[in-house]
């Protein structure tokens, strides 16, 4: 129980000194939480390793394997971090961002390969068993980096959801994997070491196996989604409540609502239609107002591409501007804006035709 509590206070120091060393250093908030998860999970494989060699656990053998991924998915983080920060350029005009997208998925992709390597190692000595030893050494070097892992996955994954970057939630939602399946691992070595079945020890690594392939596929799949620039239903309800809540009676209306994410920059584009008989002047204003409504609402670097469309005729029937000098039709309803309509590529006076409209405001 000493020498584990020794290594407990240990890895708290180190955990310490990295969080002073990467403040101390001119790199960006999301640098260091890479640099330090990239720290942490080097120190937690070599752990690992060594309850591994104390014990000859297949159990623990798998964790160990699967700290390899952390190491190698954190790596390839921390440089994917670099190079998302990087401003646009030439030949990457939109900037690099996509690139934690493919580390992202990369992560996944070794995280699914790692389950299947250990489903093999385990099968493997169940065929040829060898002996089992200083289990209870072996539990508390890994009960360590258990808590050190949650700890560390839980503060990456809060600060990634925060400044919207795919590499470190990924990587924390790794780590914080790591933990709970450390936690299923810990209680099936208790059973081991209780019950004296040492093919407990085995059935553990397979059960091991199958949980991280279905979360390795998941993370590649939603990396997929975000290189495919599939549509994010969340971004773009938030981006037509924004819209909505600072709406403009001269925004006759806003249609062709496309998002794109570059990383953790977001890309939005969309046709606003203005009265037709206003000057270049009073329209840059307008669109310029649009653009920083929407930058205002994000923590991220938001780039916003407006195309500008005159009003016609047929838009008096839902245009809200008062007192208009050249209305040729009575206001007679309001259009509803909701996530539906505003990504289609059609102006709002076609919308009304079909009856989505909501009463006029008072």
């Amino acid at each position: 129980m000493v020498p584990a509590f020794k290594s407990l206070i240990l890895h708290a120091q180190v955990f310490a000194r990295g969080l002073f060393f990467l403040k101390a250093m001119s790199l960006s908030k999301k640098q260091q939480l890479i640099w330090l998860s990239f720290g942490v999970s080097v120190v937690l494989m070599l752990l690992k390793f060594v309850a591994w060699w104390l014990t000859g656990s297949s159990a623990i053998l798998s964790d160990a394997l699967e700290s390899i991924v952390n190491v190698l998915a954190s790596g390839f983080a921390t440089y994917s971090v670099y190079l998302a920060s990087q401003p646009s350029d030439l030949n990457h005009p939109y900037g690099h961002g996509k690139i934690e997208f493919f580390s992202a998925g990369l992560e996944g992709v070794l995280i699914l390969l790692a389950g299947i390597f250990i489903i093999i190692q385990a099968v493997r000595q169940w065929i040829y068993p060898e002996p089992i030893q200083k289990l209870d050494t072996g539990m508390l070097l890994v009960a360590i980096t258990m808590v050190v892992n949650y700890a560390v996955g839980y503060f990456v994954e809060k600060e990634g959801i925060k400044q919207s970057s795919p590499s470190l939630i990924a990587d924390g939602k790794h780590l914080q994997l790591d933990a709970f399946s450390t936690l299923i691992l810990l209680f099936g070595i208790g059973l081991v070491l209780l019950s004296g079945f040492l093919w407990l020890d085995r059935l553990i690594s397979i059960v091991f196996g199958v949980i991280l392939i279905f979360n390795g596929f998941q993370i590649a799949r939603k990396s997929a989604a975000g290189l495919m620039d599939e549509a994010d239903d969340a971004t773009v309800k938030q981006v037509v409540e924004i819209l909505k809540n600072h709406r403009k009676e001269y925004w006759i209306d806003i249609h062709n609502l496309r998002i794109q994410h570059y990383g953790s920059d977001l890309h939005i584009d969309c046709h606003l239609t203005l009265p037709y008989y206003w000057d270049l002047e009073k329209v840059h204003t307008a669109v310029h107002e649009v653009e920083a409504i929407i930058d205002l609402e994000f923590n991220s670097r938001v780039e916003v591409f407006i195309h500008v469309d005159p009003c016609l005729p047929a838009c008096c029937h839902h245009c809200q501007l008062k007192n208009c000098p050249v209305r040729q039709y009575p206001n007679m309803k309001k259009i509803k804006w909701n996530r539906e309509n505003l990504v289609l590529n059609q102006k709002h006076f076609l919308l009304a035709l079909d009856g989505n409209q909501e009463p006029d405001s008072p």
